[in-house]
């Protein structure tokens, strides 16, 4: 007797195993030395913030960053620098999430390293904490009182390299002012005037938006047409040529708006406002109005796409949230929600800032714009997905139609007639 066979066991194949895909390919920041009025108004959208608590914010660090400069007699590349360090980082990071009194000793102390004009977190706010005390309550640098403080200013010094991504390119018209007003013959009353708009105009987002040559023109005509004088010097046949400083009519007419803008609705927060009459920034402000039309205010000005006639991309600004009562959020004591309690959250901590970066990857700063994006393309020749199609004839049978062989049943018979054919028992 032949001995039985045994069945063939099939076993499943084992499942392919996924492909190694390998590291995070990280996040790349370029930086950005300019920027147009629309991804300013874009990135304070996105922030949820409030214009008049922004205006104020900002008009107050730059106060005390000039406040603190001059108290340590700090040169003006400095508060430029400062002033350039402010802007970035607030564009990055909310209100309610720092004190502006820290965030712009972080800009100072960063301005001060990267001029070569060295001071210690220390000695800044002792200077800032000397100006509003009387001379009998001044402290000096080594305080004990300033401990906490200089740590939370040295914290926030490495996010305001972040915001600027790690950019120490900053501009300084100061020289270009000079050379233009050398060019154009003008008086020193009027270079005077010019030299001091020149510091009202980092009160505004014009340093991150225009060029030297753009701002020295702005400022020196601006002062000529304050003091009524020499307005053929800088706008007559033997003017200074816009092409020969790489600049154009409409970037000085927007620097020009932007500063009677400052000085139209904060006349008091600068240094030339309070010398002139309201009424002499609003006849000018409709003069220069008069030069341009409401369509190109402002430089590279593009509308959104349309479909049905709604814009798309559009953010939709948050909804400022009603403060409570002070009872309401003071807890054990302290001050829930005030700034000076909260700390900014860098690009690596856990919510996903502006421009989709999360914890899942590294964010690397880059200067050069296009050797960022070769970098990006060669990079993802490894990350892409293939994938083929492929069709594939297959034959399936025939079904045919089931047909009912069973004979008729008489319809009496049904359950419907149960009771016709009732059997009665007697």
């Amino acid at each position: 007797m032949a001995p039985a066979t045994r069945p063939e066991i099939h076993q499943p194949s084992p499942a392919p195993t996924p492909a190694i895909t390998g590291p995070h390919p990280s996040y790349i920041q370029v930086a950005k030395p300019y920027l147009f009025q629309q991804q300013l108004q874009g990135q304070l959208v996105a922030l949820g913030a409030n214009p008049s608590r922004e205006d104020t914010f900002r008009l107050q660090g730059v106060q005390w960053i000039n406040d603190v400069r001059i108290a340590l007699q700090l040169p003006v590349r400095t508060f430029c620098t400062a002033c350039v360090y402010y802007h970035k980082f607030r564009l990055n990071h909310k209100d309610s999430e720092y004190n502006f009194q820290d965030a712009a000793a972080a800009s100072l102390l960063t301005a001060c390293k990267i001029e070569d004009t060295l001071k210690k977190s220390r000695e800044i706010l002792c200077a800032a904490h000397n100006l509003r005390v009387g001379v009998t309550e001044h402290l000096s640098p080594d305080d004990p009182t300033f401990e906490q403080a200089s740590k939370s200013v040295i914290g926030l010094e490495r996010l305001m390299l972040e915001a600027s991504g790690f950019d120490f390119r900053v501009r300084f018209p100061q020289k270009h002012l000079i050379k233009l007003i050398k060019e154009a013959k003008i008086d020193k009353d009027v270079g005077m005037v010019a030299y001091n708009i020149m510091l009202d105009l980092y009160r505004t987002f014009a340093p991150l938006k225009q060029s030297c040559a753009a701002m020295s023109f702005a400022c020196v005509e601006l002062a000529t047409l304050l003091q009524e004088k020499q307005q053929e010097n800088i706008r007559g046949k033997s003017a200074p040529r816009y092409r020969k400083w790489r600049t154009t009519r409409p970037q000085i007419m927007e620097t020009i708006l932007d500063l009677l803008e400052h000085y139209t609705h904060f006349q008091k927060s600068s240094t030339v406002g309070p010398s002139y009459p309201i009424d002499k920034f609003i006849s000018t402000r409709i003069q220069v109005n008069q030069e341009i039309d409401d369509k190109h205010r402002y430089t590279e000005n593009h509308e959104p796409p349309k479909m049905n006639g709604n814009k798309l991309n559009i953010k939709t600004p948050k909804t400022p949230i009603t403060p409570a009562s002070p009872s309401d959020m003071r807890t054990n004591g302290k001050d829930a929600a005030s700034p000076a309690t909260l700390s900014p959250r860098s690009a690596g901590s856990g919510r996903r800032g502006l421009g989709g970066r999360g914890t899942d990857g590294t964010v690397r700063f880059m200067l050069d714009a296009e050797k960022a994006k070769q970098e990006k393309e060669t990079v993802a020749e490894y990350f892409k997905v293939e994938m083929e199609e492929y069709e594939v004839e297959v034959e399936e049978p025939i079904k045919h139609d089931r047909v009912d062989r069973r004979p008729p049943q008489d319809p009496r018979n049904g359950r419907d007639d149960r009771f016709q054919y009732k059997r009665i028992r007697r």
